[in-house]
């Protein structure tokens, strides 16, 4: 009798820790982790573009399971994303969107896994795009009227005539006119005139240049050859 119960007591006690199991339990799922901050690479920080479709491209980022990453880039008006102007997602590490001209854009991209874990934004960068260009047409060089060149003159006094003109038909031309008897002349007679004529008086028995600037109100300038006559 004691040797059942002592044999019964020893069963218990087996069974009761757990000993003998052939089937350990399944080890946790390994808990899963976001994928890295993407790397933004174009454009790059505070870049000019001279185009409104831009190429939007950054590192891939890493997932430490492997799982698939989609990207979500977004694009807005202020820093603080405020005014998103587009959001896009896909799989690929590069993106062509469509934006206006002349404004100033910032732009950040984040990672997600399949699993819907997401990364933090990437740092944000700024860039411009190129507003309409306006194109200026320098003004044409200036004609000679008269005196023509190499005249001879028999005056005290001469009226210098010349003609101007500008491929941009509404721009506002203005002269400034060189005189002297040296040549190149130096001497500024007028400046910033709007008549295509200027008085002179003469010498007798010297020889004379001038030279016209044409200038438009666009910043546009061209200097005009070096027209002579002489006096007797």
């Amino acid at each position: 009798m004691k040797n059942f119960l002592y044999l019964s007591f020893i069963c218990s006690f087996i069974f009761s820790c757990g000993g003998g199991s052939d089937n350990p339990g399944t080890p946790p799922e390994k808990e899963n982790t976001a994928p890295t901050i993407p790397l933004l690479v174009s454009p790059t920080n505070n870049k000019l573009c001279v185009d409104n479709s831009i190429n939007f491209e950054w590192e891939k980022a890493i997932d430490a399971e492997n799982n698939p990453i989609t990207y979500q880039i977004q694009v807005a008006k202020d820093n603080q994303f405020l005014q998103i102007v587009k959001t896009s997602e896909g799989t690929a590490n590069t993106q062509s969107i469509s934006l206006e001209k002349g404004v100033a854009y910032y732009w950040r991209v984040k990672a997600t896994d399949s699993k819907n874990l997401s990364g933090a934004y990437s740092q944000t960068y700024s860039f411009y795009t190129e507003g309409n260009g306006l194109t200026n047409h320098l003004p044409f060089a200036p004609e000679l009227l008269s005196p023509t060149l190499n005249q001879v003159l028999n005056a005290a006094a001469v009226t210098l005539k010349w003609n101007a003109s500008d491929a941009d038909v509404n721009d506002v031309l203005v002269y400034d006119v060189f005189f002297g008897t040296t040549n190149p002349p130096t001497q500024k007679l007028g400046e910033n005139k709007t008549a295509t004529t200027l008085d002179v008086d003469l010498e007798a028995s010297k020889n004379y240049y001038w030279r016209v600037v044409v200038k438009d109100n666009k910043g546009g300038e061209t200097r005009g050859q070096i027209w002579a006559f002489k006096t007797n």
